[in-house]
């Protein structure tokens, strides 16, 4: 997993209205990257909305809020409408980002393993470079534990 004063891995993905994205697009903007397991389940959903509760404040210190999963683009679509999510959510089926920032991992539900995205949150600065890292992030937590870090001005 990339780690703080690492460069972050760059990618290229389409958002939920097609559009081709970059992490390289921002350069001199903050970015804070989440990756999350499937639209419209409670937890991902809470985190997203979190996220969008808290856009303007995002906006107001120099940083994008992109939200990633292996959802596809019409899925993203839907999800982004159904809650007015005012940010890029990008679709990596191919799993490239989520594979690039090692967050595609075995976890374990009910004595079941399977492999799936593993809640992470980066932090990355206006350079590329990762300023802080949630692992295994809280749904519920981690938009305002972004936005305190952020407005700490570490």
């Amino acid at each position: 997993m990339p780690q703080v004063g690492e460069k972050a891995p760059d990618f290229t993905l389409y958002d939920q209205n097609g559009q081709k994205i970059s992490l390289s697009d921002y350069r001199g903007k903050k970015v804070a990257l989440y990756f999350y397991a499937k639209d419209n389940t409670p937890g991902c959903t809470q985190q997203s909305c979190g996220f969008g509760e808290r856009a303007a404040q995002f906006e107001a210190e120099n940083t994008v809020i992109l939200g990633v999963s292996k959802d596809s683009i019409p899925s993203h679509q839907r999800f982004a409408q159904k809650y007015s999510l005012p940010f890029s959510i990008l679709s990596d089926p191919e799993l490239e980002a989520i594979k690039a920032y090692d967050v595609w991992q075995e976890k374990k539900l009910y004595g079941k393993v399977s492999m799936g995205v593993v809640r992470t949150s980066f932090l990355i600065d206006e350079e590329g470079v990762i300023i802080q890292v949630w692992n295994k992030a809280k749904a519920a937590l981690n938009p305002q534990q972004m936005l305190d870090y952020l407005s700490a001005d570490n």
